[in-house]
């Protein structure tokens, strides 16, 4: 099922509202995984451009693969900058780019859209030697009272909602299937900082969110601004969240 047209109108919101990805994963990533300021690095399901911007900040070259034209030419004016920017129409199974091309694969709120087995074979096919593919997500952490909340109301108000993250859990059965069981996660504290217009932004960004003219968004919204109102202090809604990875190999199972 082509599900690219999901994000269709929502470049505004989802630059606005979604957040960056915690520092530490990307010093991490430098640090200890061999990412380098030379390498070649393909971003699949790039969206905005929220991790090519900070893989671009260290210096690398980066094909930023985005099949949604909203969200790509959302990604072009943020990236526009970067000599080493590359945004490109193409797709998790189709990226349009050469054999051998790239060092590393990144990932980020975008797996759980892909068909694994396609999306595999075209990492097979686009990565030098033994580079690695790392799958990135913002979880919320749900021992936070105000994150339960939240997802209360997605579930009331939106029938598309399937959870956070698309419904992906820690080490989720596609995430060892892709990895062939053999892969490292790690994760770093990353708490969400927003006023009142970036938490509606942010809620607004979802795939699943009601949009203006749909039924029930009017109440849907005033269940987030109730919420907000609720939860922030001094202008700021502080929501608990970690920043995760999955780094491996695309190997076939043993």
């Amino acid at each position: 099922m082509d599900t690219t047209g999901r994000f269709n109108g929502l470049a505004d919101v989802y630059t606005a509202g979604r957040p960056a990805y915690a520092a530490g994963l990307i010093d991490h990533l430098y640090a200890r995984y061999g990412f380098r300021e030379e390498s070649v690095i393909a971003d699949i399901g790039a969206g905005t451009g929220k991790l090519s911007e900070r893989l671009l900040d260290r210096g690398s070259t980066v094909y930023c693969v985005e099949p949604n034209p909203d969200m790509r030419d959302e990604a072009i004016k943020a990236l526009g900058s970067y000599d080493r920017a590359h945004v490109i129409d193409g797709t998790a199974a189709d990226t349009g780019l050469k054999d051998r091309s790239v060092d590393f694969i990144t990932v980020a709120q975008a797996f759980h859209w892909f068909d694994p087995l396609l999306f595999k074979k075209e990492c097979k096919r686009i990565l030098r030697g033994d580079g690695l593919v790392c799958l990135i997500w913002n979880m919320r952490d749900m021992s936070s009272e105000v994150n339960v909340k939240n997802q209360e109301i997605f579930s009331r108000y939106c029938p598309r909602f399937k959870g956070f993250g698309g419904g992906i859990g820690q080490d989720d059965i596609r995430i060892r299937q892709f990895f062939a069981e053999r892969y490292t996660y790690i994760e770093f504290d990353h708490p969400l900082v927003y006023d009142r217009e970036t938490f509606i932004c942010r809620c607004l960004s979802g795939s699943y969110s009601l949009q203006s003219g749909d039924a029930g968004y009017d109440r849907y919204r005033e269940a987030l601004c109730a919420l907000y109102e609720q939860y922030a202090e001094d202008g700021q809604l502080v929501m608990a969240n970690k920043t995760v990875a999955y780094l491996g190999k695309v190997e076939d199972q043993a």
